[in-house]
This record gives C-alpha cells, sequence and structure tokens, in this order.
C-alpha cells in the first residue's frame, strides 16, 4: 500500500495537466493522482491543453506518447517554444529504448517513464521533478513581470525603474504573486503562503494588502498589474 505524500507547490497542492486521449487510461491516471491530493486537469486535445498551458500554467505536464494527431514529443517541443523552459514535463510511452528515450529528452522532457508503471513510480517520479521545479522556483534570481522587478536577495521592488517601498507582509504577497504569474490563485492559497495555516486574523486582510500593493504600484496611466477574479481570488498578468 502506498504512503506517498503530495508534493505541494508551494503550500497547495500541486496542478497537473494531463495530456491523454486514451480515455480509460487517462480518466483513471487521473482519479489515482486526485487521490492522492493532487488537482489534475485532464485534455483529450492538444490544442485545447496548450489554452490551459497558457492561461492557468501548471506545476507539472504529463503527456501521452501518442495524442491525437500530435505525438507526446512534439507537443513536448510546442511547451517548450511557448516559454515554458523549466515547467516538468513526463512523457509517458510504451517503448523504452535507448533511441526513444534520447529523442524524449531532446524534446525537452523531464523525465521519460515506461509503460506498463505502477502507481507508485510515477509519484515518485511526479515528487522528484516537482521538488526540482520547486528549487528552482526559489532560486535568488530577480523576479520580472512587464515593468515591475523584485529582487529576493536585496528585497528591492521597482516598477519602471522606479523604486517601491514595502512592508514585510505586502513583500511577501507580491513575491508569491510574482512565483506564479498568469496564474489565478484563490483566497485560500494566498492565506496559507503569505499568512500560514494558523492565521485568525481579519477574515478580510487579503483583500487590504492587495489594495495595499495597488496603491503603491500602480501610477496614472500605468497597466494594473494585480487582477480580481471574481469570486476566485487573484492574478498578476504582464
Amino acid at each position: 500500500m502506498s504512503t506517498h505524500k503530495p508534493l505541494m507547490a508551494e503550500t497547495y497542492p500541486a496542478q497537473i495537466l494531463l495530456f491523454s486521449d486514451l480515455e480509460p487510461h487517462g480518466q483513471a491516471l487521473q482519479a489515482a493522482l486526485s487521490q492522492k491530493g493532487y488537482e489534475v486537469r485532464l485534455v483529450e486535445h492538444s490544442e485545447q491543453g496548450m489554452v490551459l498551458l497558457r492561461q492557468t500554467p501548471p506545476d507539472l505536464v504529463i503527456l501521452e506518447s501518442y495524442f491525437g494527431n500530435w505525438t507526446g514529443v512534439e507537443v513536448c517541443r510546442q511547451i517548450r517554444r511557448s516559454g515554458h523552459k523549466l515547467l516538468p514535463v513526463v512523457l509517458m510511452h510504451t517503448e523504452g529504448s535507448v533511441e526513444k528515450r534520447a529523442e524524449g529528452i531532446d524534446a525537452g522532457a523531464s523525465d521519460y517513464i515506461v509503460k506498463p508503471f505502477s502507481t507508485d513510480d510515477l509519484l515518485m517520479c511526479i515528487t522528484s521533478q516537482l521538488r526540482r521545479y520547486r528549487a528552482q522556483n526559489k532560486v535568488d534570481t530577480v523576479l520580472q513581470c512587464n515593468d515591475l522587478s523584485l529582487n529576493p536577495k536585496t528585497h528591492e521592488v521597482e516598477r519602471n525603474k522606479r523604486p517601491i517601498e514595502l512592508t514585510g507582509k505586502e513583500y511577501e504577497l507580491l513575491k508569491f504573486l510574482m512565483l506564479h504569474p498568469r496564474t489565478v490563485l484563490s483566497r485560500e492559497q494566498i492565506l496559507k503562503e503569505v499568512w500560514g495555516e494558523d492565521f485568525a486574523g481579519e477574515s478580510n486582510i487579503i483583500e487590504v494588502y492587495i489594495r495595499y500593493l495597488r496603491i503603491k504600484l500602480d501610477r496614472e496611466g500605468e497597466k494594473k498589474l494585480i487582477q480580481t477574479v471574481r469570486g476566485v481570488g487573484y492574478i498578476l498578468r504582464d
């Protein structure tokens, strides 16, 4: 019996985008991973998958070796060309030859798993890739969104080369948003990451701090980077 615990992206369940047009297999895999605590979106068309990838980037992608008119290798190349250079991509394949593995890795796959495989094998693969991805996302490189930049080493924040002074909590909130650009973050996700699971303060604390950030970040004529998704949460759009 598996004792696997899902690795979290920050403090919320990792989101997985599963490309599979093999209905029984794809649905079974989605159910198995969901039972382990992952949030899994199943797509049966490559075009639909690329749209979701652009709109709400996941923490990890799993690809079938053959997917409609595309192969998993072709989808993988498309993902890398679209700018997702570090996103973990796991390619599932029925062939385990050196040549096939090399083809997948050359196309940009982060890992290659041969069918048939056990659920535990896939879970270990996912955990390993998410750990690596989380470490890469926590590097001390400057975070950039449009003309807004945040330097994790110095805690300096600038917009259009204009220094912006933030309190500690405002900085943590902005950093969390900038680590997940173009991703809708729920109030629950933000509260857990920035204020902690045991926070028992005002219920509107997130709205208050989002307002503080907007006042400091946005000048007249500048694009409003932090946008509200009514009934869901907030998103940082560039």
